[in-house]
């Protein structure tokens, strides 16, 4: 579902910092993959380029197949929106729209016919059903990353980009989180988590250790 290939990618400024320095990963369906490291070693620059929204210097990404970098960027987002779901630490909710309205921004620029069906449906299985109009600030931490997990679904991706996404969590709510990944990937869904939560990579299938943008 997801293959890296020698992905370069350098941060360009005063001094020169080679976030990814040639990294190679590959993500099957039905994986959880973890990646973890210190701060700074290229975490969250590896899901930037994995899910086509920030392009390597040098390298290859596929996500189905399909090399991300060397179509279109409206191809890419058309294939993004479809392919790839993202679930952040900060869980990036609009505050005007309800749960049910921040589920269904996963249709803008990609409409999918039944998509409200689906969206009341997976929030009733995340236990979201009662709360489909509350507001984001009505929310606890763990409904709303529940909510941000549900839009990331919507669209029944094959890839889930997970970027610290217990970091605001409770416990609780935490292993709540974790076991819908394990469910998506049990499924036959790809994840790729990174995380510096020891539970996290418990739970994941394989983990992988990341420093100064290398695997170790």
């Amino acid at each position: 579902m997801l293959r890296l290939e020698n992905v370069v990618r350098i941060w360009r400024g005063p001094q020169e910092v080679r976030a990814l320095a040639g990294v190679s990963l590959e993500v099957r369906p039905g994986e959880f993959v973890a990646v973890h490291g210190p701060s700074g070693c290229g975490k969250t620059t590896l899901l930037l380029v994995a899910g086509g929204l920030l392009a390597p210097d040098s390298g290859r990404v596929e996500v189905g197949g399909e090399d991300l970098y060397a179509i279109s960027p409206e191809r890419r987002a058309r294939l993004r929106a479809a392919r790839v779901g993202f679930v952040f630490q900060q869980f990036h909710l609009l505050p005007y729209l309800d749960v049910l309205g921040n589920v269904m921004a996963a249709t803008l620029g990609h409409p999918t016919e039944g998509a409200e069906e689906r969206a009341r449906e997976l929030l009733g299985r995340l236990g979201l059903g009662p709360r489909l109009r509350h507001r984001p600030d009505q929310l606890s931490a763990g409904e709303q990353q529940r909510t941000a997990l549900a839009r990331a679904l919507l669209n029944r991706p094959g890839l889930l980009l997970a970027d610290e996404p217990t970091g605001n969590l409770d416990e609780a709510a935490a292993e709540e989180v974790l076991r819908h990944l394990e469910e998506f990937a049990r499924a036959g869904g790809a994840v790729l988590l990174v995380t510096h939560n020891p539970r996290a990579l418990a739970r994941a299938g394989r983990t992988v250790r990341m420093e100064n943008g290398r695997f170790l």
